[in-house]
């Protein structure tokens, strides 16, 4: 009987806690971007439409929800900006956002969707047509009258963000920037630009950490993914590249004093006809800058002209570099698992800094080849080792 009675108060005080648990919970409030003006024709204006979506779900103390029904949406450049008083605002775009067809418009804007010290926004799905194809032929031309262009998608100072299941496509400049941002999670966005397409960067990260980019589709005119200065704890993972000029650390060094890169690991990435594989680059001039603690692992090589490089004479066109040694201190730099073809007979090039040698590189399990033969190695200014199998044979250490 006291058994009885026992379990009866407890399943009382369960049904209790749930209860008031349930009633207690504060509701999603959802903002749907049409009822606040937002046309989805693609030719009429809606950035005031999304600004005023922002102004209510960052303005809420309750977890919000923007939603994009499907649908084209003409926005200009629009800036979304914290500090918020809620920490949880989803945006959910099952339409696709787009930028003015008249480049010039959005051109000087340096971006064309930005967010400012956020913290908690999460992107879910979309497409997001930058329509940049009218300025690449006149950035290609060396015309001094284009503008630079707008990267498509940044997040500045900002943390706890998740994008996922994004598509961007025809970026003016860079797809996506993450800069001066902690916890960033990018994950099953696809990425796509022309092969010839100018400065269009896939996933950019800068002076960030704890950063992870997993399950992305990136091919355009630039790096899949590029790795700038004060980036630290970033974790890339499966991922697929092509065209392109593959995944870079850097450019490093461009400024005299300029932050580093630490903890970087880039795992399961299929290269397919791109320029470069796996690369690190620096601007061959003073710099307190370095690149230490880097793992390459399980890449597979597909028709590349240079799988694995790293380049301290970094210089495009020739502009800009006094030809000096680079100051960057290159470490620490680890290729596992590596195989399949090199475009090019040298698939292993070691460029590194006369005054500041390359040191602990790390070559293991290497098998690339040229034309079915074994290609060759490169190096200068590299010491470290290599390990198992290695083709070709390395010029490090065995």
């Amino acid at each position: 009987m006291a058994k009885s009675m026992s379990l009866h108060i407890l399943l009382v005080l369960i049904f209790l806690i749930l209860f008031f648990s349930s009633s207690l919970a504060i509701p999603v409030v959802t903002y749907n971007v049409i009822s606040l003006g937002a046309k989805s024709d693609g030719r009429s204006g809606s950035t005031k439409a999304f600004l005023a979506a922002w102004a209510k779900a960052c303005g809420s103390t309750a977890a919000s929800t923007i939603y994009v029904p499907p649908g084209r949406y003409l926005l200009h450049n629009v800036v979304f900006q914290g500090q918020c008083r809620n920490n949880d605002i989803t945006i959910r775009i099952d339409g696709t956002l787009v930028a003015p067809s008249d480049y010039r418009v959005i051109g000087d804007a340096g971006n064309w969707i930005l967010f400012e010290h956020v913290n908690g926004v999460y992107i879910y799905g979309g497409i997001l047509d930058g329509q940049g194809a009218g300025l690449w032929p006149c950035k290609r031309s060396g015309n001094n009258n284009c503008p630079s262009g707008a990267t498509t998608l940044g997040f500045s100072n900002s943390n706890n963000i998740l994008i996922n299941g994004l598509t961007s496509q025809n970026s003016q400049m860079f797809h996506v920037v993450i800069n001066g941002c902690h916890n960033v999670k990018v994950q099953g966005v696809r990425v796509s630009a022309s092969g010839n397409s100018p400065n269009t960067d896939g996933i950019h990260v800068q002076s960030s950490s704890d950063d992870t980019i997993l399950n992305a589709r990136i091919g355009t005119g630039d790096d899949c993914v590029s790795v700038g200065p004060g980036t630290t704890n970033l974790w890339i993972e499966n991922v697929v590249c092509g065209p392109g000029h593959g995944i870079s650390i850097g450019s490093l060094g461009k400024e005299l004093h300029e932050a580093g890169v630490q903890n970087v690991t880039v795992k399961i990435v299929t290269f397919t006809g791109t320029e470069n594989g796996l690369r690190i680059k620096s601007w061959g001039r003073p710099s307190t800058g370095f690149a230490r603690n880097i793992l390459f692992q399980h890449p597979l090589m597909k028709n590349v002209d240079n799988p694995i490089v790293i380049d301290q004479n970094y210089s495009p066109d020739n502009k800009n570099c006094p030809g000096k040694s680079s100051g960057v201190k290159i470490s620490d730099v680890t290729y596992q698992d590596i195989h399949e073809a090199s475009a090019t007979k040298i698939a292993v090039k070691f460029d590194c800094s006369p005054k500041y040698p390359c040191s602990g590189i790390n070559l293991e399990d290497v098998k690339l080849i040229y034309k079915n033969q074994p290609a060759e190695a490169s190096c200068r200014n590299a010491d470290g080792s290599a390990s198992g199998f290695v083709q070709p044979n390395s010029c490090l250490k065995l």
